[in-house]
């Protein structure tokens, strides 16, 4: 099985992520993970990311395909902060569709925004400050509202209510996938 978890920052994908990964043995392919640790191991691929980031440019569609080709898990993965945009998408669709598999299910976590800063601004990150959250939402907004028209035409998008408590959220997001 391969899901993808959509949400913005501060939505809870990273808690919901982790309960995913234990209750249906997936891979967890987290982006930003992924792109440390090839930084940190000095890969070739690690290496090309480093020097754009360095340069405050975002990774290529490019390197970041090749980062998730190179860690795709026989028995199933969990897409984390990935894709961003509809290309990625489309290269992720193409990349599985070679395997002979697909997505199975995109799960859209849906908070508002103003749950978003509290619980952003609750956490005490240094680059939390409300208008540098507002920006991350509206970046995300423009980026991921492609995604979620591109997943729902393919009948694979759960819009699920992001809201409430940790246990709530993750029964909304199951009974979405074993419906």
């Amino acid at each position: 099985m391969n899901i993808i978890i959509l949400g913005a920052p501060g939505s809870g994908k990273g808690t919901q992520s982790a309960l995913l990964i234990d209750r249906y043995d997936l891979q967890h392919l987290s982006t930003g993970d992924m792109l440390r640790r090839e930084i940190a191991q000095q890969t070739e691929l690690g290496k090309a990311a480093k020097k754009v980031m360095d340069a405050g440019q975002l990774v290529s569609d490019e390197i970041v395909i090749g980062m998730i080709a190179n860690r795709l898990g026989e028995q199933g993965n969990l897409f984390d902060g990935f894709p961003r945009t509809l290309a990625q998408a489309e290269a992720l669709d193409k990349l599985l569709n070679e395997r002979d598999e697909a997505i199975d299910h995109v799960i859209s976590l849906e908070v508002n925004d103003e749950e978003i800063i509290s619980r952003m601004l609750e956490r005490g990150r240094a680059d939390d400050n409300e208008a540098t959250i507002r920006n991350r939402l509206n970046v995300f907004a423009e980026q991921t509202q492609p995604l979620i028209a591109y997943y729902e035409g393919q009948g694979k998008l759960h819009g699920v209510d992001g809201t409430g408590d940790i246990e709530a959220i993750s029964a909304r997001i199951i009974n979405a996938i074993d419906a």
